[in-house]
């Protein structure tokens, strides 16, 4: 099986644990992500592909570490302010899917993603986006990922590691190397399991 792994930098892959897959690096964002997967797709077409990353909890039960498929993913900011509320591309008649699930294929907890411009620190902002959307957890290039994916019908699969809760920044209480390692093996035993 032809396995693409995706991920926004080199910290978050030990490439010596995935010889056997292709690796693609895009950088951190949505810009990043949507160019550096279209591009490669243009030319290439993996049999699957694992985004993996980490990414910020809003949900406390979680601990940092904890590893989930994210089967539901959103771009989060697309829309338009109203005041003080928020409307949806649906809500101003935008013609543009801004959500995107598919059904998890492997034996991982799910947890439902947001994909944001802006990593949350601000105490406003993030109870405004737990009301509105009721995420787990947030990435900077998750959503797109599975738009793509979905766009050149590309089997995928997403899997974001805990690194951090969402709150106010401050990265005393992020925990990178246990996130990252655990990433790299979960996404080892999937691959090992295919």
């Amino acid at each position: 099986m032809n396995i693409l792994i995706l991920a926004a930098t080199y910290n978050e892959v030990f490439s010596k644990e995935f010889n056997d897959c292709e690796i693609l690096i895009s950088g951190v964002g949505i810009p990043n992500a949507c160019y550096a997967l279209t591009n490669h797709l243009q030319e290439n077409k993996p049999d699957l592909i694992i985004n993996m990353g980490v990414a910020g909890s809003f949900n406390r039960e979680y601990l940092v570490g904890d590893v989930f498929e994210v089967a539901k993913d959103s771009f989060s900011e697309i829309g338009a302010e109203n005041g003080e509320g928020f409307l949806s591309a649906k809500d101003i008649g935008l013609d543009i899917t801004t959500s995107f699930d598919y059904v998890p294929k492997t034996s991982l907890n799910q947890a439902q993603g947001i994909t944001v411009n802006t990593i949350h620190g601000n105490n406003d902002s993030i109870q405004e986006v737990m009301s509105r959307l009721r995420p787990d957890l947030e990435s900077m290039e998750g959503a797109v990922f599975m738009m793509i994916c979905q766009r050149f019908n590309i089997n995928f699969i997403q899997v974001r590691s805990v690194s951090n809760f969402v709150e106010e920044r401050n990265k005393d209480n992020w925990n990178l190397d246990l996130a990252i390692k655990n990433l790299n093996h979960t996404v080892r035993m999937i691959i090992n399991d295919l």
